[in-house]
């Protein structure tokens, strides 16, 4: 992959900063994601799609990162990617990784230490690895000064449900966080400060959210998973296999490009790949992503 797709990026949304660090990319077949789909079906949205997000070997681009956010005087990390260390044998990019991507953070000025809010849209786990690191055998908080943000809904089902990608996500990742006593369980609407808030969006997992930023007039949503590609806005209805409810992720993405379509508001793709930020707009009867 191109050092282009691990560029770092920032954006400013009012008072609010925004930088994405990025762990993996990936050059992923479309059937990866979408099994009963082909590339064939995507030819009358290259001249968008191309070469940001379909490249020329006809498979997606795709990034897994965080969101570095500084707002109200608060340090926050919006989704902690698969982590280091991770038994992952599914995913072979991400299995007992070893990435300088704490590091990397404290260059950014966001050490672990700093960080005072850790929220997650979700809790596979490509979202949550980093909450935790090995130490001397055992899984313990990255983040120790900050509170971690649960929805209670989605906690409300997978501490009941089997981690379906084998990676020991509530063992390794969620409960040694509840055991040390940082997570606050919150609604799926809950306002972090004036300018960070939550926003209900299932589907991908039932207890889904994403995370609006408003400021001075300004406005940006981070997508979590309800969008793993931006392909998915002229195809909101292809079938994602990693959703858990295929109609109800449909109907999410559907609401959520009426909601901030033909706006100025900033959309970040939490897997969207370089340059990840941009708007949606009204394409031939539907949606496109545009940069």
């Amino acid at each position: 992959m191109s050092d282009r797709l691990h560029q770092q990026l920032s954006w400013q949304v009012g008072d609010v900063s925004i930088t994405r660090l990025v762990e993996v990319v990936l050059n992923a077949p479309v059937k990866s994601l979408f099994p009963n789909n082909s590339i064939e079906e995507l030819t009358e949205h290259y001249g968008w799609l191309k070469p940001d997000f379909i490249n020329a070997d006809g498979n997606m681009n795709l990034s897994i990162h965080d969101f570095l956010i500084k707002a109200g005087g608060l340090k926050m990390i919006v989704d902690t990617c698969a982590g280091n260390n991770k038994d992952l044998p599914l995913f072979p990019e991400w299995n007992r990784m070893n990435n300088p991507f704490l590091e990397n953070m404290t260059k950014l000025g966001f050490a672990p230490d700093t960080i005072d809010r850790v929220m997650c849209t979700h809790m596979h786990f490509d979202h949550v690895g980093w909450n935790t690191i090995e130490v001397n055998g055992k899984w313990v908080p990255t983040f120790p000064n900050a509170r971690y943000l649960y929805a209670k809904g989605e906690w409300a089902f997978w501490k009941d449900h089997e981690d379906p990608y084998g990676a020991n996500t509530i063992q390794h990742v969620l409960q040694p966080v509840l055991d040390a006593g940082l997570v606050d369980m919150v609604d799926d609407t809950h306002r972090v400060n004036e300018e960070i808030s939550l926003i209900p969006t299932p589907g991908h997992t039932p207890g889904h959210v994403s995370v609006l930023i408003q400021s001075k007039g300004q406005e940006a949503v981070i997508t979590g998973d309800m969008f793993h590609h931006p392909l998915q806005m002229a195809h909101p209805e292809w079938i994602d296999f990693a959703d858990a409810s295929s109609e109800l992720a449909e109907k999410t993405r559907r609401e959520f490009m009426v909601r901030f379509g033909n706006k100025p508001s900033l959309v970040l793709g939490t897997h969207f790949a370089t340059p990840t930020g941009g708007h949606i707009v009204g394409d031939a009867g539907g949606y496109r992503f545009k940069t």
